[in-house]
Parts: structure tokens; C-alpha cells; sequence
């Protein structure tokens, strides 16, 4: 069994006691950055294989997998942070698990996910929104700010704190928006900022410091 199991966003304590339990009966577990996942692994005192899975990840990397989850292991997929097929390379493995081996072979552990946390506290009625990923750094960069400016549904996508300030001056562009950006959520100094576009760049291009850590941004309608 393939278990694609959801790990701590930021506070290594949100972690669901099922995903403790999957861990702990792993024959081998796949991350993004196996750094990342033995913190998390060594804080519980959970002592496991690991090998990196990511986007470069080889043909070869992936027919060993389905090898050994048809030889019975279990093994568990893990992105650096939050439910992995969000934004990361997950898709990719479970799409072969299910041409190769069929969905039974594939199962969710449910857990934080940087998307939900930052919409349960938006205040925003969200029974409708778009999510976006990624903005692109060079093609289709264009189209991703037209979908903004034309949606009539709240969206939210995520920014590296390099390329957060030119997202900024793009949104400044689109007239009778409002933002909320996210910073370190569930981390010791997260931070919620909430103005328009506009107000929002001046604070992060007066105080640098601030660009630290990752940003996760719901645009909406005034």
C-alpha cells in the first residue's frame, strides 16, 4: 500500500495520531527532502527509511517503488510540508500506482494543508474559491494574473518570499482587490496581514525582514 500522508505544516505537533501509527509500520518512507521529513521523524522518535521523491525524481526511482509495493511494503509519501498532490510531485507516483496496481494500492492520511488553514481563518465565506498552486515565474505569468482579475470566486495560491514583492507590484495592476497573506502559518512567528495590494507592498518593501518563510495569499472582491 501506497499511503500519501499529510505532515506538519509549520508546528511539528499537528501531526494526526494516524499518521504517528503509518509511520511507525513503514518499510520505507519517500520525501521531498529527506532533511525535512527525519526532523519530523526524529521528534517522535521514529527511526525509518527514507529516500528522496521529488519532481526530478527518475523512471527508475518509481519502477523500484511499485516493485516493492508489489512485493507487499508499505510505504509512505511525504511532501516537505502539509498533504502531498498539492503543488509538489506527489500526482506523478500515484498516477503510475494506479495505472500499474490499481487505486486500492493508493490511500490518503489526512492531516494540515497550508490551503485549508489559511481559508478557515480569512473570515471569507468559502464555499467557493480557486486554487492556483504556484504563480508562474515567466510563461503563462500574464494568464495567471487575468484569472485573478476576472474570477468571481476567491483565490489563494502560495509565494516564496524572493518573489513575493514583484507578485505584489502584478497585483497592484488589478483594480477593487483586497488581499490576506499568510506568513509561517502555525510557526512561532506567524503572521497575518490583510489591506490592499498596494498598502501590502509598501509594508514588505519598507521592512525587508518580513520576507522570511513561506506566504500564502487569498485575493478576493471588495
Amino acid at each position: 500500500m501506497l499511503f500519501v500522508v499529510a505532515t506538519p505544516i509549520g508546528n511539528l505537533k499537528d501531526i494526526t495520531l494516524r499518521a504517528l501509527e503509518v509511520f511507525k509500520k513503514a518499510d520505507l518512507i519517500l520525501a521531498e527532502d529527506t532533511r525535512r521529513t527525519k526532523k519530523l521523524l526524529n521528534f517522535y522518535q521514529i527511526s525509518k527509511p527514507t529516500e528522496s521523491f521529488h519532481q526530478h525524481s527518475s523512471q527508475k526511482k518509481i519502477d523500484k517503488i511499485l516493485r516493492l509495493l508489489k512485493q507487499g511494503k508499505q510505504i509512505v509519501l511525504v511532501s516537505d510540508s502539509g498533504t502531498p498532490g498539492i503543488s509538489d510531485p506527489g500526482p506523478k507516483l500515484v498516477r503510475k500506482v494506479f495505472q500499474e496496481l490499481g487505486e486500492n494500492f493508493v490511500s490518503p492520511v489526512p492531516g494540515p494543508s497550508a490551503l485549508t488553514a489559511a481559508l478557515s481563518v480569512s473570515g471569507l465565506s468559502c464555499s467557493k474559491f480557486v486554487f492556483l498552486g504556484y504563480p508562474p515565474h515567466k510563461k503563462g505569468r500574464k494568464k495567471f494574473f487575468s484569472e485573478i482579475e476576472n474570477s468571481k470566486y476567491p483565490l489563494i495560491f502560495f509565494e516564496s518570499p524572493h518573489r513575493l514583492i514583484k507578485t505584489l507590484e502584478a497585483l497592484c495592476l488589478i483594480k477593487g482587490i483586497q488581499l490576506i497573506v499568510f506568513n509561517e502559518l502555525t510557526k512561532m512567528f506567524e503572521k497575518i496581514f490583510q489591506a490592499s495590494p498596494c498598502s501590502l507592498l509598501e509594508k514588505f518593501k519598507k521592512n525587508k525582514s518580513l520576507l522570511r518563510g513561506e506566504f500564502t495569499l487569498i485575493v478576493f472582491k471588495k
